[in-house]
Order: C-alpha cells, then structure tokens, then sequence
C-alpha cells in the first residue's frame, strides 16, 4: 500500500520502533485524512531518516505506528544559514516554508532600524518549517531561532563563517557580487525599507561580510530571501 501521508514525529525511529501517535495527529491520520489500521505512513524525526510505518491503532485522541523500513536516510543540508528580518504575517510564512524547501541548516530572525514586523513566535514558525520539510520531502527540520538585533548576531559573528549580503547598492551592477564558493556560509536579506545608512556603514566594516548583488532590479524583502538562496545553492549548494 503505498502511503499518502508524510509525519514528523519527535520521536525515535527505526525497525520494529512504536510510535505513538498524540491527539492532534491523530485527528489529522484518522479523522480528515481516514487512515485505517494497515494504513502506509512515511515518518521522520530529523535526525533518524525516512521510514516508513503502518497504523497498528487508529483511535479518536490517540493511535500507534510500527516502524517497517528506512526508505531514506537522513539528508542533511548545506551548511547555509538564511538572517531576514521579519515582515507582514504571511510573507514571513513564505521565506521560512521556502527556506526549508530550497535548503537551509539554520533560520535566524534578526530585527534591523527599518524593521516593520517584530512579531515573531518561535514556536509557530518551527511548525511552518515541519510542515515545509513534511511537505517537500526532507529529513531535516532546520533549526529557528528567536529573534534577536541584528547588531547582537553580528558581534557574535562566528569567525568561519562568511556572511554574504545582499546589497541593494549593487543592483544593476555587473561584473560585482558574486556568490562565492566554499565553506560555511550565511547570507542576509534586509527589511522593508532596506538597511539604515549606519547599518550599511557597520555591515561594510565587518571583515566577514561579503556584499553579493541579485540581479538588475531591487526586489522585495521575500523575493530577495529565495533568490539569494537559488542563486547560493546553483553556485556552492548542493544543488550542483
């Protein structure tokens, strides 16, 4: 039987592994998506694979999967971290579920002078990052952090790690910015409104900060998150 549905659980997977299955999943698995006992489900944790399992209890509050077999193992993603400041509601929503999709190890919110949205609820956008990688077909739940100032973050810069940002002064530039290659990276997308001009000076200074262009036109604060992303993973990702 071939399964329909893609869980993660946080829970330990593997052969012969129970799993059991709490209130709300269960009314997803045996109420809106009615999954009979014997019922097929591909289940990860983010840390143990793909496996599949079958429903060997199906009741209204709670239920129970056996693990059968690894139908994948665990992928892990680039060593690629996305920094964006946080906007309306929904297009927030939509830069951390592509995010997942494209392939990022890390989410890490920051707030900026322009930044129009300090809404931030860590715990609803880890539920939109397990839902992007039950969705796409991931192993791996990036991690999402609180939000903190994006002067914190960089003064904590770890030294490794290049930071490539995406500055609009580029835009229309040829032949400047590009994405470099090799070893850990992050890159970081501005709010609404951009960066302030204290920002750009105190971005500019910082020796790991590499400033990459996206493209001839400036473009929206989501829009830029995913076409940083495409354009690093064509480049350094795994993608290749």
């Amino acid at each position: 039987m071939e399964a329909k549905v893609r869980l993660y659980v946080d829970q330990p997977l593997g052969a012969g592994q129970a799993v059991a299955v709490g209130p709300e999943q269960a009314t997803y698995l045996f109420a809106v998506m009615r999954l009979p006992v014997g019922a097929a489900v591909l289940l990860f944790n983010g840390r143990d694979g793909e496996w599949l399992a079958r429903v060997v209890d199906a009741g209204k509050r709670r239920g129970a999967l056996l693990c059968e077999a690894q139908t994948k193992a665990l992928q892990l993603p680039p060593d690629l971290w996305l920094l964006f400041s946080p906007v309306r509601k929904e297009r927030t929503h939509f830069i951390v579920e592509k995010a997942v999709e494209l392939g990022v190890a890390r989410l890490v919110p920051v707030t900026t002078r322009f930044t129009q949205s300090e809404r931030w609820r860590q715990d609803k956008h880890l539920a939109h990052a397990i839902e992007a990688a039950e969705q796409c077909g991931a192993t791996f739940v990036p991690e999402v952090g609180e939000v903190q100032p994006l002067e914190r973050v960089v003064a904590d810069w770890p030294a490794d790690r290049a930071l490539l940002w995406a500055d609009e002064a580029l835009a229309g530039r040829s032949g400047v910015g590009a994405i470099p290659v090799g070893g850990p990276a992050a890159i970081l997308v501005g709010p609404e409104g951009g960066f302030s001009d204290e920002e750009k000076a105190r971005l500019r200074g910082l020796p790991f900060v590499r400033p990459i262009s996206l493209g001839p036109r400036i473009l929206r604060a989501e829009t830029a998150a995913v076409a940083a992303l495409v354009l690093w993973q064509a480049a350094a990702g795994d993608w290749r």
